[in-house]
């Protein structure tokens, strides 16, 4: 071999290409085909199928029990570990992909209106969140309505915190959830806040439900647009969790608090989505408090688009958008 001789890479494959196109994707775009065509789909399915279950306990526990078989047909790729975690009141699943690592870790608290949900139904999603991050994933199996509250939640996600602080250094700790999710972390940060706790190095909300009595505008000019959440539903729901709820009462603290002094905090969101006036809103008054807030909002998707990241190219842009920022790197404007 001469030095004139030159290395040629083999040119990427098609799927590649894909994939790296897709990772590419920035908010401010209009949706792919994809994401307009799960919209679609999740729309007939899933929203129906809410909309028109009963306003009560045993419909709560209907929807409880799909998801909860539709978490035993999650699958997850060769060389993703999983183990099981015991937490006392409640117990978690760690999740590993790729070569995490070990003195980092990610908190995660998944979404379902504190009703369903669990780590099982988000292993597609915790192993995304684990390879992009480079960060072993503790996923939360909190306690869950109707047989509890999201009080219950909230202790439970303390508990996975201060079990996470036993082994971890603050600064190497991220946060983050969707939707209810998305509520209890902050719901979290401001309850160790209030106790003087370290808090963790940063925090990610992706469509958190902040107003659990959903009085932002969004509830109503997108109620149509929005392909998952019946605003109706959701509405009922939120004001039986509050009912009979002291004006002080946590569940209320991610709206009203105090955001001073917390952690520097992503929050994702979908223009036609129910839940994007309260993360817009999150957003400036974290700014405001002199929080570090990155706000993304992406046009014309569905809500807590990233759990569809096998069909949606956005959904595989989000986690590398998560991944710069847990990193300390750009996430957005």
């Amino acid at each position: 071999m001469t030095l004139s001789t030159r290395i040629r890479l083999a040119p990427a494959t098609a799927a590649e290409r894909r994939v790296a196109q897709a990772i590419a994707l920035e908010p401010g775009g209009p949706p792919s085909l994809q994401a307009r065509i799960g919209n679609r789909v999740i729309k007939i399915l899933l929203k129906t199928a809410w909309q028109y279950g009963p306003d009560s306990e045993a419909g709560l526990i209907r929807i409880q029990r799909a998801t909860d078989l539709l978490g035993r047909l999650q699958a997850v790729p060769r060389g993703v570990a999983i183990d099981q975690q015991d937490l006392g009141t409640c117990t978690a699943e760690w999740v590993r992909a790729g070569a995490p690592e070990d003195d980092k870790v990610v908190l995660y608290l998944h979404g379902g209106g504190y009703f369903f949900g669990s780590p099982r139904l988000y292993r597609p999603f915790n192993w995304r969140l684990s390879a992009s991050t480079r960060r072993p994933v503790l996923s939360l199996d909190y306690r869950l309505a109707p047989r509890n509250t999201p009080a219950d939640a909230l202790a439970d996600a303390v508990t996975a915190y201060d079990f996470l602080l036993r082994r971890y250094e603050p600064h190497n700790i991220a946060v983050g959830g969707d939707s209810a999710g998305g509520h209890l972390t902050l719901a979290l940060l401001l309850a160790l806040k209030e106790r003087g706790t370290a808090l963790p190095g940063a925090a990610f909300c992706l469509s958190p439900w902040v107003d659990l009595l959903c009085q932002s505008e969004s509830h109503q000019l997108n109620r149509h647009s929005d392909a998952l959440i019946p605003a109706g539903k959701l509405s009922w729901l939120g004001r039986e969790f509050c009912r009979d709820k002291e004006e002080n009462d946590p569940l209320f603290s991610p709206l009203h608090g105090d955001l001073s002094g917390l952690p520097p905090m992503l929050l994702i969101a979908s223009g036609s989505e129910i839940l994007r006036d309260e993360t817009r809103d999150v957003a400036e008054r974290a700014r405001a408090a002199g929080v570090e807030a990155v706000y993304q909002e992406w046009d014309g998707l569905v809500h807590v688009f990233p759990v569809f990241a096998d069909y949606m190219p956005e959904g595989k842009a989000a986690f590398r958008h998560i991944a710069e920022f847990v990193k300390g790197g750009p996430a957005g404007p």
